[in-house]
């Protein structure tokens, strides 16, 4: 018998794959990264977005929460959840709280200025989010829309950090 052994590049790139196979791209996550920091700082670029989303995308913890939630918004597409799950999440009812929660476990990588970041997006539900919320189409995003969002609020409040540190480290007198 073998003993289980963690493959941590296997884990990154099955988490980078079902995310392209849901239709949501780091660019997506990027724009929405953007959307949430730009008005605080008129220097930050789309490049700065990117590395920070990538720095949450390579978080072991944030690979985790992309895979079990794309897992069950799957099963639940194929109705293979058990009753009263399968409803629940089938139909993302406004009292099963439980993608928020697991959305939460990356915001929190970064903060808790991540929480109103994942707060407002979540609300908005603008670019890619709005567009994995409409329940509409062939796939059901119960999981996917919030961590979409709670990648992007991680990757913004990455930003206000370093940004933070940045200014703080220009007042610095030298000696």
């Amino acid at each position: 018998m073998n003993p289980y052994s963690l493959n941590s590049k296997k884990v990154a790139e099955a988490s980078r794959a079902w995310l392209e196979e849901r239709g949501v791209t780091v660019e997506d996550i990027t724009e929405l990264t953007y959307f949430l920091q730009n008005g605080y700082y008129d220097s930050l670029t789309q490049e700065e977005c990117r590395e920070s989303v990538e720095q949450v995308l390579s978080k072991r913890e944030v690979q985790n929460a992309i895979l079990t939630g794309i897992q069950l918004d799957k099963l639940s597409e194929e109705g293979k959840l058990l009753s009263p799950l399968q409803e629940m999440v089938e139909n993302d009812e406004s009292l099963y709280g439980c993608d928020e929660v697991l959305a939460l476990s990356i915001v929190n990588v970064y903060g808790s200025i991540g929480f109103t970041n994942f707060g407002y997006i979540d609300k908005s539900k603008p670019g890619i989010i709005g567009r994995l919320n409409d329940k509409r189409g062939e796939h059901k995003h119960t999981f996917l829309d919030d961590i979409v969002g709670a990648i992007a609020a991680a990757a913004a409040s990455r930003i206000a950090h370093r940004k933070q540190a940045q200014k703080e480290a220009a007042l610095e007198p030298v000696t």
